[in-house]
């Protein structure tokens, strides 16, 4: 969970408590109360005194079990997840609520949906709203969260880059060039600074480490009007197979694999179809796609991707498909 500052007395006991899934609400509970109580402290009130060593107390003994359903002591997967509040990237967010789970989502957007299922859960969730144009700030913002992290409360760490965005589907002589780098910012910047942000700060850590970049079929065969996504996503392959061969160095090193999920129906999908032909040479085999009940479902996808992730053999092809 993102750290929550109650440094000021007199916190809003209610609105704090409803912020945060429970348990964690009572841990807020308990450091609103000590906050309340504390400018009281050292000034002859033993009872405000007891009061507050008490919270305190009481603090220090739930966070110990703020991880929902979990027993005491039980460590947990961490999972960082960019793009999650929608399509894909928001099923492998819902898909990943489950026991012994806690989660980052850094996204555009927040999902109230999304965290209201966490809240039901009972799972810990932190959804940060960034604009991974700014991949910089975000894996700056990602490296100082990091480091206020305990690895001994972690079984595993994994960063799931699945952000990514298709500029207007134009050749090249028509493409203006904030658009060619909006989508390189995003889909190739953004990803390099974020698996930089956190091999870094983990580096020390000894658990299992999980990086799982997104890629697409589009990064290895090339498509007309369409190569600032083309390039995002060719980028992502190279560089990951220069990752992974620094990883391996590492005695600890992490597991990263760059992985085409298929052709999914999202909005994406949804943009190639709806692009001009004349400007848009492969429009009709999108189109085709569609009619024929070949795309698969975002959550079809996203089951699929997380059970690649999650199988023993993962990282040793750092360049794979789904189908594979």
């Amino acid at each position: 969970m993102e750290r929550l500052s109650w440094s000021a007395a007199g916190a809003d006991l209610p609105s704090a408590c409803y912020r945060s899934p429970a348990p964690w609400r009572w841990v807020v509970v308990c450091e609103a109360l000590s906050q309340r109580v504390r400018p009281s402290c050292g000034q002859g009130s033993d009872a405000d005194a007891a009061v507050f060593h008490m919270t305190q107390g009481c603090c220090a003994a739930l966070r110990k079990w703020r991880l929902g359903p979990n027993m005491p002591g039980m460590k947990h997967h961490l999972y960082i997840l960019t793009g999650a509040s929608r399509g894909m990237g928001l099923a492998m967010a819902e898909q990943l609520l489950q026991a012994g789970h806690a989660l980052l989502c850094i996204s555009r957007n927040a999902n109230p949906a999304l965290e209201s299922a966490a809240q039901k859960a009972a799972v810990p969730l932190t959804q940060w709203t960034h604009d991974l144009a700014d991949g910089t700030g975000a894996a700056a913002r990602l490296s100082d969260w990091l480091e206020d992290q305990n690895p001994d409360d972690l079984a595993s760490v994994s960063l799931i880059n699945n952000a990514g965005v298709i500029p207007p589907i134009l050749p090249m002589s028509q493409s203006q060039p904030a658009d060619l780098a909006w989508a390189l910012r995003v889909g190739l910047e953004a990803p390099m600074a974020l698996c930089a942000a956190f091999l870094g700060a983990t580096q020390s850590w000894t658990l299992p480490r999980k990086v799982l970049n997104i890629s697409s079929g589009l990064g290895r065969y090339a498509m007309a009007s369409q190569a600032g996504y083309c390039a995002a996503k060719a980028g992502m392959d190279h560089f990951t197979r220069c990752m992974a061969l620094d990883e391996a160095l590492q005695d600890h090193g992490a597991r990263v694999c760059s992985l085409a999920p298929g052709v999914i129906d999202t909005d994406m999908q949804v943009q190639l179809r709806g692009a001009a032909g004349e400007a848009f040479p492969d429009q009709a085999k999108f189109l085709q796609l569609k009619a024929h009940g070949q795309l698969s479902s975002a959550p079809q996808a996203a089951a699929q991707v997380l059970a690649f992730l999650g199988r023993p053999d993962f990282g040793d092809k750092p360049v794979a498909d789904v189908r594979d």
